[in-house]
């Protein structure tokens, strides 16, 4: 299955922009650059866990995102 048709996955992509651009003002570099990674992470997990063989390894990312 592509990731990429995934509504959650679209979602996240979404969300992870709106952080990077509403955040981008913020003077307090450790916690925007926390912010970012952290709503970047979401995405990355999903699409990290559709490529993997197995069902179970799927899962856990999936899980982790």
């Amino acid at each position: 299955m592509n990731y990429e048709k995934l509504a959650v996955w679209q979602r996240a992509v979404g969300l992870s922009a709106d952080i990077y651009t509403e955040t981008k003002h913020l003077n307090d570099f450790g916690f925007r650059d926390q912010l970012t990674r952290s709503g970047l992470s979401v995405p990355s997990n999903i699409a990290e866990g559709m490529t993997r063989s197995s069902h179970k390894e799927k899962i856990r990312f999936l899980d982790i995102s």
